[in-house]
């Protein structure tokens, strides 16, 4: 199945916040409590945050767009890392940030997921980086596995503040074609 992949505007910021509380509970550890979750997606994933997001050049959003509500996003971070144990473990540098890659599960084994990190290896390539990098929550089985696939490999460690705790994180990098 072919999904139409395309890049965000500024319209898709209310839309994209809807995609991501759905999605991103998904990603969270099952020891996740509700009222951490709910902080993150309003700190972090909200439709003001989605608006600053589409605003800044060094950040790229795609959307997956099934002519009605979107059913993906991935969201990718052109600049060096912040984060001192993440530039410490990267080997590919200059490196672009996957800093989300979501599908609705509605859409889950549907081949929307490598679809959209398809695209998302290809706009991070675009940049001419020499690799990409991204973190997954150490208890994520399905996404670690998923990411093996996409030609990622675990480089390092890094903590994750979810609400009121810290969560644990692999780093996983690939080098881009």
């Amino acid at each position: 199945m072919t999904h139409s992949i395309r890049r965000a505007t500024a319209d898709d910021a209310g839309p994209l916040a809807e995609l991501a509380a759905v999605t991103f509970p998904l990603a969270c550890p099952p020891s996740s409590s509700p009222s951490d979750i709910a902080a993150h997606l309003a700190n972090t994933l909200s439709e003001a945050h989605f608006t600053r997001y589409l605003a800044d050049p060094d950040i790229t959003i795609l959307v997956i767009d099934a002519d009605g509500p979107l059913t993906g996003y991935s969201l990718l971070v052109d600049r060096p890392a912040a984060d001192p144990d993440v530039s410490s473990a990267l080997t590919l540098v200059p490196s672009v940030e996957i800093s989300k890659c979501y599908v609705h599960p509605d859409y889950h084994g549907l081949g929307a997921a490598a679809e959209l990190m398809h695209a998302s290896l290809e706009a991070a390539a675009a940049t001419g980086a020499a690799g990409a990098w991204l973190g997954v929550n150490s208890q994520n089985a399905r996404a670690i596995r998923f990411y093996g696939k996409s030609g990622f490999r675990k480089v390092g460690t890094k903590s994750f503040r979810l609400g009121s705790t810290v969560e644990h994180d692999f780093v996983l990098e690939r080098p881009l074609p």
